[in-house]
Parts: C-alpha cells; structure tokens; sequence
C-alpha cells in the first residue's frame, strides 16, 4: 500500500528518561505496596493461584497456568507472603513504566515538554486508579495481562511500521507476547483481536502475505498448547466452564448499570479523559483504542448477564492510560485544571484509605457483620484478609492430633486459604460441584473422616446425618482479632461418616456466633 503512513518511531522523545520526582514517586508507591502485602493475609484468589504453585501441572480448571508457574520458584523454596507479594509489585512497575513509554510514543505535541507532560499524567492517572493498586500487590491473571497488554501495544506499534514488519525477530516477539498472554487469562483473546485489527488497519491484506506474521501466530499457538493438552486430557472441563461462566443468567440492563458504576469507582473517572486523548493523536495510533474498546466491550455485555468482575477490566483500562495521559495534559493546560485537580484528589484519597481499611480490616465500623441464611447484611469484606494464617496453623495441629489426613470445608470460596496455610494436607469440598479442588483431592470417600472448619463470615450449618456426617465434636474455637476488635472466628470439628449427600446450608441468623 504505496499511500501508507510511515509512523516516525525514532523521535527525540524515545530517548527521554523519565523524570526523577517520576521515579521517586514509583519507588515510593512499590516501596508502600511491598509493606501492604507484607501486612496482610493472602486472599480467596492469591492463595488459589499460589496453591497453582504447589500443584505443579500443564494448566488448570479455572485459568490458564502462568500465575502458578511464576510463583513454583518461590513456592518450592517456601518464599514468606512479602516475598511472593514483590512478583505482582515488580509486573505493576513494569506496565506503569511501559505505559510511560508508550505515551511518549504516540503523543503528538509541538515540543518534548509536552510530550514528557502527556507521559506523566499517564502514570499519574494509574496511580490513582484504586483497583490498579489490589492488582499490585496481589499476583492476579489480570496482573499478569495487563503487563503482556501494555507489551503488546508497544509490539504492535512497531510492527506498523513498514521497516519494521520485515524483520522477522520483530514477529517471533510478537509471538512470543501473545503465548505468555494466553498463558495468563482466557480473555487474552480479546488483546489478540486488538492486535490483529491494529496491524491489518496498518498493512491492509498484504499482512496475510508476511511470512513473519504465521511465525508469531504458531509460536504463540506453540506456547499455548500446554493449555490444550491438559484440557484434552481432562475432558475440556476448563473451556466448558469458561464458555458456562461467560454465558452467565439471563441479560439485565439493570446489571450493566451496575457495572459501568463499579467500573468508575473502581479505577476512577480520569481515565475518561482517553477519550479526549484518543481524538487528539493521528489517525496512525488512534487505531491503538482498541486495546481498550475490544475487551471493555466484550466484558460490558458480558455483565448484563452478571459474569464479569470489576478487576476483569484492567488490562483494558492500563491500555487506555496512555490516551488518557494525553488528554489530561491537554486538558490541564487548556484550563481544566479545578476539574481535574478535584478529581485527582479524591482519588487520591481513596487510594490512601483502601489500603488503611484492608489493613484495619475494617474495624471498628464493620465490626460484627457476619453473612448468614435470613441476614441481608453482607459479610465484613476486609475480614477475609485476616486470620486464616492462624487458622491454618491450628487446622494442622489439631489434624495431627486427631489422626485426620484432610480437611473439609463446605463453600468452594473457603478452600484455598485453608488448602494453602494447612497445606500439604487435602482440602475436601462438601458441596455438589465440581472444581480444582475434586481435582487436587477428589470428593470425600463415603464413610470418611476429615476436620471441619467453620468461619463466622460465611458460617454453615454442622452437616449431619443423612447429607452430612454420622458424627461431628467440636473441638477448638479460634477468635481472630485486629487492633483490639473481633474481626471473625472459626471453628474446628473431627468428624467421621461422611454420607457422600452434600447439602450445605446456611446458619440462619439467629445461631450466627
């Protein structure tokens, strides 16, 4: 295509450095996540995806198999919490810092200053996106595709370039890219789609001419396979469940609206400044939105039928924040400056109080909540971080001393915490539904034996009888406490005959401890 732009990849600005109060800034928010995650007890996600660690295996039942692989280093050494918490640290730095290159980029301002300002506000805008800063210091897929996403882009953007998309090491990358994103998240297809509307809008159909482009295609399909070995050997049981999950319940605008509002709460309004950022670039980068439109699109829909989770989304919005960057800089030299000064403040402030509240665990203002079969009260949030450590610890002893080989919980959520600090013991779910744990330990054996644990914010009934055990004692309660303030409990049973006829129901309120 002779009328092809040729994109003007070398310009002064690529050699910038970034600024010192910039890299300070980084050091700091790094320095602040390392402590966090050196405070707080791994969540419901980050102890499933370590315990991917532990099982070593090609893929898994609900995710790809890159967040464990990462960690099996670490996890066969055993790494404390802080030191597998700097991984997701270091994948955060590395997509804010390529974020800022990316920015410089694709920017088109008259001068270097400005280009330098279009970066900076582009970090700025991530580092006041309150959800951004969870996936810094927990180890998420999303951590994980974020980082590929922000690659991606850089690697697409070069591919555009006529020089460039006839070096064939430019492809292999690419290649490469792509795999170790399907790696991480199924909905790295989405990023794959972006990449391909990018670079065909750039070389039209002479793109399927390059031999270089089937290269990257079957490397990124070699890297991958590992996913469709496992499934193939396990019954396609991890894309039945993803295509089931995607498809979700019935579609409500209602869910939608739901959504779009966590959506702006979660990583805060002045990313919509992408817009403005996306108008004003040549129409060579614009193409870039779709990194962002594609999979905020996709996973938008997706909600009306309630399947997409807030943090889904982030891979999307880290690739809108070079745009966004752009038009913050524009905006705040075209006399914007109180609109996005007060929004920047309070975003600010609500980067500042998440952290302090997950810390606290909420106390004193969520004290007591508890979740339960007649309760509309949702459970304390924050509490979830705190205490399963212990009550690990006091799952092994009391195992050991009883002679039980495994434990038993009887809500799926419940299992990795246990399965990770009691770990090398089994982990049975009692609960008629399948998941990795049937894999790691198979149901419980009719007739068997293992120790119950309880916990207060999501407390069950003692399963007994026909769909429980013959027999259940209790034998120890633990209270966990965080400054003073009772956060949650749990209590441990041995119990013996299990019927094989689960049927776990809730508490009812009145019997909530």
């Amino acid at each position: 295509m002779d009328g092809l732009p040729v994109l003007d990849l070398n310009k002064s600005t690529m050699h910038m450095r970034i600024a010192p109060r910039l890299r300070w800034l980084l050091a700091l928010v790094f320095a602040l996540h390392a402590l966090l995650g050196a405070n707080l007890g791994l969540s419901v996600d980050e102890a499933h995806y370590a315990l991917y660690a532990a099982h070593p295996a090609l893929s898994y039942f609900d995710h790809p198999p890159l967040v464990g692989w990462l960690q099996w280093p670490l996890v066969g050494f055993g790494a404390p919490t802080a030191l597998l918490r700097l991984l997701p640290g270091l994948m955060w730095l590395g997509t804010v810092l390529m974020v800022y290159r990316l920015t410089l980029r694709i920017a088109e301002a008259p001068d270097t200053m400005q280009t330098q300002r279009a970066g900076f506000w582009a970090v700025l805008v991530l580092l006041v996106a309150p959800l951004l800063h969870i996936l810094g210091v927990g180890l998420l897929p999303d951590t994980l595709l974020m980082f590929w996403s922000v690659a991606l882009m850089l690697q697409t953007l070069r591919l555009m370039e006529r020089a460039q998309a006839e070096r064939l090491s430019q492809w292999l990358l690419l290649g490469l890219l792509l795999g170790l994103a399907g790696l991480s998240k199924y909905t790295a297809i989405f990023t794959a789609a972006a990449v391909a509307l990018c670079l065909l809008s750039a070389h039209g159909s002479a793109l399927l001419r390059k031999p270089g482009l089937w290269l990257a295609v079957l490397l990124a399909l070699a890297l991958v396979s590992p996913v469709a070995i496992w499934n193939a050997q396990n019954h396609w049981v991890s894309f039945l469940y993803q295509a089931k999950h995607g498809a979700g319940s019935s579609w409500q605008g209602l869910n939608l609206l739901r959504f779009l509002l966590v959506q702006l709460l979660a990583f805060g309004p002045l990313l919509l400044w992408g817009w403005a950022g996306v108008r004003s670039v040549a129409s060579t980068e614009r193409v870039l939105f779709a990194f962002f439109a594609i999979p905020f699109l996709v996973l938008a829909y997706l909600s009306g039928g309630g399947s997409s989770l807030p943090h889904w989304t982030a891979p999307a919005w880290v690739a809108l924040a070079p745009f966004a960057g752009i038009g913050l800089a524009r905006g705040w030299y075209a006399g914007k400056r109180f609109a996005i000064g007060a929004l920047m403040l309070l975003q600010a402030l609500a980067c500042v109080a998440l952290p302090a509240i997950m810390i606290s665990a909420g106390m004193p203002f969520l004290e007591g909540k508890t979740a339960s079969a007649e309760s509309t009260d949702a459970p304390n949030p924050f509490a979830d971080l705190h205490g399963w450590d212990d009550a690990g610890a006091r799952a092994k002893l009391l195992a050991a001393q009883q002679g039980l080989a495994a434990v038993a919980v009887q809500n799926w959520t419940l299992a990795s915490r246990i399965g990770w600090y009691a770990r090398p013991l089994k982990v049975h779910v009692l609960e008629d539904r399948f998941d990795q744990f049937d894999l790691w330990a198979g149901k419980l054996a009719v007739g068997g034996s293992a120790l119950l644990v309880d916990w207060s914010q999501l407390p069950y009934e003692t399963p007994l009888g026909a769909h429980g055990f013959a027999q259940c004692s209790k034998l120890d309660h633990l209270e966990v406490l965080r400054f003073g303030y009772a956060v949650s409990s749990f209590d441990f049973y041995s119990c013996s005959g299990w019927s094989g006829d689960p049927r776990p129901r809730l508490r009812p309120a009145a019997s909530t401890k």
